[in-house]
């Protein structure tokens, strides 16, 4: 993945909603979205797949577990010896560690720079890592973006894509709705002005092919692959998960679209304390209602409405 937004209880409808490109070489070989067991062992996954070195960039399990990963743009720090990066999602949705101990694993394990996004709702909780910073961050309720720098880092594209998931997810009426609009963010072919791109020690000519949403760089052969939404929508008492897979030609035209349904996911957490059955409140433009949150809080539990980050 080069570009995330994530929101997660920014909706009473629609608890949790990922929107995600990924970029890479067109020669790479990969398989599309569909459930594939990892070559370690461990639970099935729902993503696409990495043939080249078996692993994956978005991927879910049936037990709760979710992860997406996008790689840090730094070309003085490559270390070409390194293991794959896409090792780390599988690795996160096989395990029943907790997150420290799968991060102080994982940050010792000599990748070259990430950004890792993983989630065990089961827990009720979802974080952020990156080997170029020292701890995890805890995610709460909000809407983040993650491109190839930091979390919420503010490139352009990063920017304009989390605007855009937030607008859609409180205008939306529908699924079909929802989703045709987060495509149609994904697919965005702006390209940044000068003065508002990074410098991430690329080409000012790359650096400017990649400040779009959507990326396409045929000299090098290389563009968005495909878009992956995350979609759960709460149904009468139950949620149900839509995970839809747009994947593209090297020229950019639409290859196919897949699509899975997942019934009562993601799990609600479990707690003995009283926490497991407070409801909190789901900010988002309109009245505020309370619904149960899928992230456990953090201590003790508190009442009162908390807006979250833009």
């Amino acid at each position: 993945m080069c570009l995330i937004a994530l929101a997660i209880d920014q909706s009473r409808r629609f608890p949790l909603v990922v929107a995600a490109n990924r970029d890479e070489f067109f020669t790479r070989p990969a398989a599309r979205l569909a459930w594939w067991t990892p070559d370690a062992g461990g639970p099935a996954i729902l993503g696409g797949r990495d043939l080249e070195a078996g692993g994956t960039w978005l991927g879910l399990t049936a037990q709760g577990r979710l992860a997406m990963l996008t790689n840090v743009r730094d070309p003085s720090r490559i270390d070409v010896q390194a293991p794959s990066r896409g090792q780390i999602v599988p690795q996160w949705l096989a395990g029943t560690e907790p997150t420290d101990r799968f991060w102080m694993r994982t940050a010792l394990s000599g990748y070259n720079g990430f950004n890792l996004i993983a989630a065990d709702f089961k827990r009720g909780e979802c974080f952020w890592a990156s080997n170029l910073h020292a701890h995890p961050l805890r995610l709460e309720r909000g809407t983040y973006g993650v491109s190839n720098a930091s979390l919420d880092t503010a490139w352009p594209k990063t920017t304009t894509l989390k605007h855009r998931l937030r607008l859609a997810v409180n205008e939306a009426e529908s699924i079909d709705a929802l989703a045709n609009a987060l495509f149609k963010a994904l697919g965005d072919r702006q390209l940044a002005a000068d003065a508002d791109l990074p410098a991430t020690g690329v080409p000012i000519e790359l650096e400017r092919a990649l400040s779009a949403a959507f990326i396409r760089a045929p000299e090098r052969q290389y563009g968005t692959r495909c878009s992956t939404l995350v979609i759960s929508e709460r149904v009468g008492r139950g949620m149900v998960t839509h995970v839809m897979e747009r994947s593209y030609t090297a020229s950019g035209a639409v290859a196919l679209l897949r699509q899975a349904t997942l019934k009562h996911w993601p799990p609600r957490y479990s707690d003995e304390g009283p926490s497991a059955l407070v409801e909190q409140a789901v900010v988002s433009d309109g009245p505020r209602t309370r619904v149960r949150s899928l992230l456990k809080p953090p201590s003790t539990p508190r009442r009162n409405a908390q807006r979250a980050t833009p």
